[in-house]
Parts: C-alpha cells; structure tokens; sequence
C-alpha cells in the first residue's frame, strides 16, 4: 500500500517552523526505511545482526569499470547519524508513525550508528556485482542509512570514473579543469561532483566553495558577458581584454565572443612586441581543429584551453583530428550522464544468508570480499568469494574501515585518492579502458559462494514449499 500525503497535514504545516536544519541529514531517506524500523521494532527483531552490500548491478552504457567513490561523505554522515528531538517531534506530527510502538520513538532518540564498515578504497576500479560498500550493524540501523548511502556513493562513483576516463583520453599532460557547478543537480551535488571529479583525476575546479572546502585553489578565466559589457562600455574587444588584465595581469581570456581569429591576431601583435604577457586562452565554440590550429600559428606560445559540452568521445575525436589544444573545460557532460545503477540489499540477517531472486535482479547471499589477482602489473581476473576465504596469491579489496562505530583509518587526502585512481586505471587491460565496445575483467564466483548461492536457493524453496502445504 502507498502512503499518500495528508493535505490536511501539509496545510497546518505550511507557515509552521519545524526547525530543521539543512544538517539533519539523518531524516534524508526515504519514508519506507523508517516504516520498516518501525515495524522492526515491533516485532522486536530491530537489534538482529544485518549485513547489507552496496553494489552496482550493471555498468553505464559504454563503461568497462567505474572508480569507487564518495566513501569519505558516507563515513561522515555515518559518525554523525542521529536524531533530535525536532526531528523526532516532526515525523510524529505526520501522524504516519502512530500505530508505531513506544519503542520505536526512544530508539530513534537514543540511537547513532554502532556498526561496522567494510569498503574498497575510494579512487579503486570495480565492476559489476561487486560490494564497493558493506554494512554490518543492527537491523534498524543497516536499513535506515541505505538510501543516503546510495544517493553519496552512486553520484561520486559516476563522476570520479568519467573524470578518470577524460584523463586517460587526454593524457597526463592535458590540462583539465571541472566547470560543471551551474549544471549538477543541486548545490550539494556541485560539491560533490567538484570532489569526485579531482579524486578522478582533473587538475581543478571552478567551484569556489568546493576548491576552498578541499584545500584546493579554484580556477577559470571569464564569460562572454564581460567582453560585451566592457566592448559596450569601453568600444572594442581589445579593451575589455585590457581591462581585465589591470585586475588579473596574463590571465586566459575568452575569445570566441566575436571573431576568434581576429581576436587571437590582435592579441599576437602585443604578445610578439612585449606589451602583454598571456598564460592562455579559451575557445568556447565553432570548429575546435581549425581554430585551435589558426590561434596555434598566430600565437604558438600560449595555451589553448577548450570548452563546450565536451567529454571523453569528444576529446578522442578532437585529439586525431590533430586538433591544438592544451587543456579542457569540463561541465555539462561530466556532472551528468547515465546514472550509476547501485543497489544496497540484505545479504545476512543474524548469521543467515539471504538473497534476492528476483528475475533480472538477482543477488549474491552472505558476506562477501573481493579478490584481486595481477600479472605483469595488470589486473588478471577478480574473484567474488566469502568473507573467510584464504586469498589466493590475491588481493582483498574490502577493508573494514569502521568497527562499532568507529573509524578504524585516518581521513585520505585527496592527492592519494587520486594517485590510487591512476595506479588504479594504469592497471587495468587496455580493452577494460578503450571507449568502444569496453571489454570489463573477468569476474570469478568462487566455489565456496557458488555452494552457498545454490544452498540458500534449496533453504528458500523448502520453506516456500512448507508454506503451502500448511495454507492447504
């Protein structure tokens, strides 16, 4: 049954201040996870052991491998999990919770997250049906985080492995800065898009807040409007791009506003005779090969930089057409796209393995840890097996990076995810990387996981079996 909103209750509550916060994070879910606590709580199972993976059943159209990310935020709002009285006070004033037990109210006043946390570490390649995340806590608490664990990780992942794919196609020596904050889907998903998008592998960021909240310096050069309004002003192009640089000495400058050619010819003439010095500049639109190889003849000292909805498949048609560019803009295309296709389902519940069996969604039961075999330097095959199993010349990816509650690690820096996201595509097949047809590493199901998969089918068709007989 769907519960629809009560437009008595919505009325009352227009002009009422039910002070919270933008910080009451723990109230961003979806109002089935607090339904079922609560009926958790009823029947008295809310403190069972559950066990849930977070994993990405199939991969964006185009993708041989995404790059783990947005642990970091997850954690964060994990250590801060909890409820208020001004939280608790508005979902009663709902009234959806009042059939709700006694209980279920001073859980959710007393309550913060006391579980554990294995992950992969951000800035690592995975692939499909591998747990980037698991949550091993009590039930209400496992299933209550779910939905802003998933909003976190999805989105990040999805940026951090575009960015690591726009470094790959441009190469080491591109330059490449994220302009995407006017196109994320909200101000909180521009942060995050910023932050995923430097772990990936981009150089910088135009979002001031997100720059100065990473400790990074944020960068940009200037809009069309500002040539317009000061050529309206001043007379001429030349002297909008003179006055800027009283403010910004050699700052790029855009100069696609009128004639691109004509501008980087006049911008030549005082290059060449000592008047201006010029760190780049920006082309925005038009044919990016001709015109990057005209403004290269006539200034063939000064970075170019392009920008205009361009991506991955875009910079790999620019680079063999031989087209002249230094460094990249990105927005549009980076901050949105094919979303990552992360679930998060109960694989254990007080030492039982579950699974889903659901047509096309099927899931894997019990505790899971990924191994990683190498050769050469480069990934071989992964091997999705249980959480015991001995590694077998392998690498377990998983770490448990909190225990009751706890941070086991110190915070990563950002320069070190984003070394782990290189070291991390580096390794990869070269057929996992290319754009066309990406060919993802063979994933392993091991022997021990096959045995319990077909066990746990056996155990849930008997019980449906001794199901119907008694309804008989």
């Amino acid at each position: 049954m769907t519960i629809l909103p009560d437009l008595d209750y919505v009325h009352k509550q227009q002009n009422q201040e039910l002070n919270l916060s933008g910080d009451d994070y723990s109230l961003l879910t979806d109002l089935y996870q607090l339904t079922m606590a609560a009926c958790y709580t009823g029947e008295g199972i809310e403190q069972r052991r559950a066990s849930f993976e977070l994993t990405v059943r199939r991969l964006p159209e185009g993708f041989g491998y995404l790059i783990a990310m947005g642990l970091t935020q997850a954690l964060e709002y994990l250590a801060k999990f909890r409820f208020s009285s001004s939280q608790i006070a508005a979902l009663q004033a709902t009234g959806i919770f009042d059939q709700a037990s006694d209980r279920f109210w001073s859980l959710l006043a007393q309550g913060k997250f006391t579980g554990d946390v294995w992950a992969v570490p951000e800035g690592t390649a995975v692939f499909a049906n591998q747990p980037l995340l698991r949550v091993e806590a009590p039930l209400w608490q496992a299933q209550l985080v779910e939905t802003y664990l998933l909003n976190t990780i999805n989105y990040q992942t999805l940026i951090a492995t575009k960015a690591a794919r726009l470094r790959d196609v441009a190469g080491e020596k591109a330059t490449l800065l994220e302009f995407g904050t006017r196109r994320a889907f909200s101000p909180q998903a521009s942060l995050w898009a910023a932050r995923a998008a430097l772990a990936g592998g981009l150089d910088s960021t135009s979002n001031v807040l997100a720059a100065l909240q990473l400790g990074q310096k944020p960068s940009g050069t200037m809009a069309h409007a500002l040539v317009m309004a000061l050529s309206a002003i001043e007379g001429t192009e030349e002297q909008a791009f003179s006055a800027f640089h009283r403010y910004f000495p050699g700052a790029p400058l855009l100069i696609d506003t009128y004639d691109t050619v004509a501008a980087a010819q006049r911008l030549a003439e005082k290059v060449n005779s000592g008047e201006m010095q010029l760190t780049g500049v920006r082309l925005d639109s038009g044919d990016l090969v001709t015109l990057s190889k005209q403004v290269r003849s006539l200034l063939p000292g000064v970075p170019i930089f392009a920008s205009g909805d361009l991506d991955e498949w875009e910079i790999a048609r620019l680079k063999a057409a031989g087209a002249q560019i230094d460094g990249y803009g990105l927005g549009t295309r980076l901050v949105t796209g094919s979303p990552v296709n992360g679930v998060y389902k109960l694989v254990d519940i007080d030492g039982i393995p579950v699974m889903k069996q659901s047509s096309g969604k099927v899931t894997y039961p019990g505790r899971k840890q990924i191994f990683r075999s190498f050769t050469g330097g480069k990934v071989k095959a992964d091997r999705l097996g249980l959480l015991g199993e001995i590694p077998l010349e392998e690498e377990p990816l998983l770490q448990l990076v909190v225990q009751e509650g706890k941070r086991m690690q110190p915070l990563e820096s950002l320069a070190t995810i984003r070394q782990r996201t290189a070291a991390s595509v580096a390794s990869l097949p070269q057929e996992t990387r290319r754009l066309d047809h990406p060919v993802g590493v063979q994933v392993e199901i091991s022997t021990a996981l096959q045995e319990l998969t077909e066990k746990t089918k056996k155990q849930t068709a008997f019980a449906q079996r001794l199901v119907e007989k008694d309804a008989k």
